[in-house]
């Protein structure tokens, strides 16, 4: 490639680069105005304050947060020397000078920026053109700055500089005629800026970084984890937008990044991935009034978001001895290592005509209704949500997806229950965070409507009815994420409901009993201590009783174990399962009986590496084991949370797997857009 050509890439890159800055700031005015932290100085860097989703709010809140906690930790420890300096590589339109300025946190301090000479030239215009700004640079004239010089803004307490991070002797030489100090206590920032560069760059600027602070920390927060299907997604965002991040490959995980350091002169590297230090370093009153400030219910992709994030602190000197992002003694998210059997299960798309086996959608409830036939209803796909019922049918030439438009309401994480006979009953669920439904609805299915076809594609909705089933008795809570599942108690049909959430309630662990026959809510007798309130668990039929396992429990953090409701001669008795090896804590995870096997599939977990396959726990001897997925022959990420999952076999041992996926982050919204198929055979 000719040097010219060589370099209008390069510039292209640089320029897509400087792009996220402007994406990342507008995303920060949003949280602030949200009240997730305070900072009236970032709206000065955009054109107007638009508001983001709920998620992102949260993402960018955890990164201040983070942020926020090593700036102070640094300069609590530092606070008895007489000059202290921030070096903030890559700053873009962040405002973490003038917060602290207005904080009466920069005695002894000099702020330091660095960043493209494009980049400091548009920050410098817009402090200019700030009343607000400038006052806090009182001593900073204007007309000082160097119009083709590197000194953009030069004052007691602030600098800022237009130069390429990646070329060291400029750096040093800006830095040097801006008057930074080498040997005074150092802080060193970047966020989200390193893993942009070429990977030998970025190495180059942590080793002149080392080289050159003899006392120094280095905060940097960037993302891990690149192989997973929310990584995948990540990463190709970026590579559309032409910054692609270099450091993943080499550095894919917190152990690779933390050695990163130490091999480059750091003496001592603490790492945190988002969840561990959300859940352990933010207290819980400051968690409860994040949580408080704007609906949400995207735990799946807020949980995915934290694990591919992470703060890490290094340190050179005397700063080595202080821990500046240690979690607590007994972490609330400690780290597991699921005990991996060598043999993997194949993922497979389920056999039918593609175009014709669209099933995307999250929050789907499903339902087997007869052979070759299973009912999808509600969730939301990409025309957003709606009342739709899709169903699966199996025909001649393999399934096919036909859609309907029944009246049944917009509903989310609701349940879908077949009863023996006459159909299924749709339960809970909600339309937004703040509207749970309260009906309950009476799924009729009639085969023998249908012609004698093997074909039955084209007139399953002819033997579907769908009415509203009014119940007496005292109602539960409306609620959504909860369970449904059929019982046998004195010679009725039970629908028993556990758990959930609801507008108010993070997590319930009440229990409830719908005599279906009655249409009514009766009061049942259950012995034993209820389980730990929960939602986004599984529950399943078995010896006459429930068998439930995971779910987020109250606080925010995944539930790992295993409960029975067991039936007793006068009502049902709650018993702990001990389950070994015990399990990776998980939630929105589905789940099966096939025998004495309780198989669990898919969900989220914090505690380990990767993403969950397949557990299989002997319901008799409480062994379980982890199977990890083999997902070559799909051509997409198979995001296997917020999804559905039917049995296509008298035995069960072949399952579908429905729908899923999430909104991740800022990163665009995944559907899984096919069924796909997993054997269970080779494991039961």
């Amino acid at each position: 490639m000719p040097v010219s050509d060589r370099s209008k890439k390069k510039h292209g890159k640089d320029t897509a680069v400087q792009g996220t800055n402007d994406s990342s700031v507008v995303s920060k005015v949003s949280a602030a105005a949200q009240g997730y932290f305070s900072d009236d100085f970032l709206k000065s860097f955009v054109c107007k304050v638009s508001r983001r989703a709920p998620l992102i709010n949260r993402g960018y809140y955890v990164r201040w947060r983070a942020v926020d906690h090593c700036v102070k930790q640094f300069l609590c420890v530092t606070e008895g020397c007489a000059r202290r300096q921030v070096l903030s590589l890559g700053a873009g339109f962040d405002s973490l000078y003038f917060r602290l300025h207005a904080e009466g946190a920069l005695e002894g301090v000099v702020v330091f920026e660095v960043d493209f000479p494009d980049v400091a030239q548009r920050k410098a215009a817009l402090i200019n053109a700030s009343t607000c700004l400038k006052e806090a640079l009182k001593d900073w004239d204007p007309h000082s700055s160097q119009p083709n010089g590197p000194i953009n803004i030069v004052s007691g307490q602030y600098c800022l500089l237009g130069v390429d991070v990646r070329v060291e002797k400029d750096v040093e030489g800006a830095l040097s005629r801006a008057g930074l100090q080498w040997s005074a206590p150092t802080l060193l920032l970047s966020e989200v800026v390193l893993t942009y560069m070429d990977t030998h760059r970025s190495d180059t600027v942590i080793d002149w970084a080392a080289r050159l602070f003899p006392e120094s920390l280095f905060v940097m927060y960037e993302q891990v984890r690149p192989h997973d299907p929310f990584g995948r997604v990540m990463q190709d965002h970026f590579l559309k937008l032409n910054s692609a991040l270099h450091a993943l490959s080499r550095y894919p995980n917190t152990a690779a990044q933390r050695q990163r350091f130490l091999d480059r002169g750091w003496e001592c590297c603490e790492i945190l991935e988002m969840n561990q230090f959300y859940l352990g370093l933010v207290s819980e009153k400051e968690r409860h009034r994040v949580e408080s400030l704007e609906p949400f219910d995207e735990f799946e992709e807020w949980h995915q978001k934290c694990s591919h994030y992470f703060i890490l602190t290094a340190s050179k000197g005397p700063l080595t001895s202080q821990a500046m992002i240690t979690p607590p003694p007994v972490s609330p998210v400690p780290c597991m290592s699921p005990v991996l059997s060598p043999q993997t299960l194949c993922v497979r798309p389920l056999p039918g005509d593609a175009e014709g086996l669209c099933a995307e959608g999250l929050g789907m409830a499903s339902s087997v209704l007869g052979p070759g036939v299973i009912m999808l209803s509600g969730g939301s796909g990409r025309v957003g949500r709606g009342g739709a019922v899709k169903v699966l049918t199996r025909g001649q030439a393999g399934w096919r997806c036909v859609c309907m438009e029944p009246n049944t309401g917009v509903r989310m994480y609701h349940t879908l229950t077949a009863v023996p006979q006459w159909g299924a009953m749709i339960f809970g669920g909600r339309s937004s965070p703040l509207s749970p439904v309260r009906s309950v609805l009476r799924v009729t299915y009639d085969p023998s409507s249908l012609p004698e076809s093997s074909d039955t594609a084209n007139y399953v909705s002819d033997g579907l009815c769908f009415k509203e089933m009014p119940c007496t008795g005292n109602a539960p809570l409306a609620r959504w994420r909860h369970t449904t599942t059929l019982l046998r108690y004195r010679g009725q049909n039970f629908l028993f409901v556990f758990g959930g959430r609801t507008e108010a309630e993070p997590a319930l662990g009440d229990a409830h009993f719908l005599c279906v026959e009655e249409q009514h809510w009766a009061a049942v007798p259950v012995e034993g201590d209820p389980p730990e309130a929960r939602h986004s668990h599984s529950a399943c039929g078995y010896d006459g009783g429930v068998v439930i396992c995971g779910g987020l429990g109250r606080d925010g953090v995944p539930l790992g174990d295993t409960i029975f409701l067991r039936p007793t001669t006068t009502g049902f008795c709650w018993e702990r399962l001990s389950v070994q090896p015990a399990l990776v804590p998980r939630y929105s995870h589905s789940a099966h009986v096939i025998g004495q096997n309780l198989v669990l599939v898919g969900g989220v977990w914090l505690q380990a590496e990767g993403v969950p396959g397949i557990a299989v726990i002997n319901l008799t001897t409480g062994g379980s084991v982890e199977y990890s997925l083999d997902t070559s022959s799909v051509p997409w990420p198979l995001m296997l949370h917020s999804f559905c999952s039917e049995p296509l076999d008298d035995a069960g041992t072949v399952i579908a797997l429905i729908g899923g996926g999430g909104n991740c982050f800022s990163f665009g919204t995944h559907f899984n857009p096919q069924p796909v198929t997993v054997d269970l055979k080779p494991v039961l």
